[in-house]
């Protein structure tokens, strides 16, 4: 295994803080198909569009998104398609806990 220096652990730290917020995760999960506008987002997470602004921000700040200007619109799409295979095997380790605590409990009330 290679070795990695305390910066690049300290980086990914703070990428995988990006990840850690549910509307961050909601908006990733939306940009899964294709470029969506602030509004479009907004109405899908019924959130106020200020609130999905800030989040793109930061999902933009971190290059997770990349806007991209169409007259007055800004569309947004995900920088890079392995964010979305990493979030999905995020969401199969999570299954695959779950079922597991499920059947652990299962075991502890029989």
């Amino acid at each position: 295994m290679p070795e990695y220096s305390q910066e690049l652990y300290s980086l990914k730290a703070e990428l995988c803080k990006t990840f850690a917020d549910p509307k961050r995760l909601m908006i990733i999960n939306e940009l899964r198909n294709g470029e969506c506008t602030v509004g479009d987002l907004a109405r899908v997470m019924e959130t106020p569009q200020a609130i999905v602004s800030r989040h793109l921000a930061i999902l933009r700040d971190r290059g997770v998104v990349k806007p991209r200007r169409e007259g007055n619109n800004v569309y947004y799409s995900l920088t890079d398609p392995q964010i979305m295979a990493a979030c999905d095997l995020m969401h199969q380790i999570l299954l695959n806990q779950i079922e597991k605590n499920k059947e652990l409990a299962e075991r502890l009330i029989a």
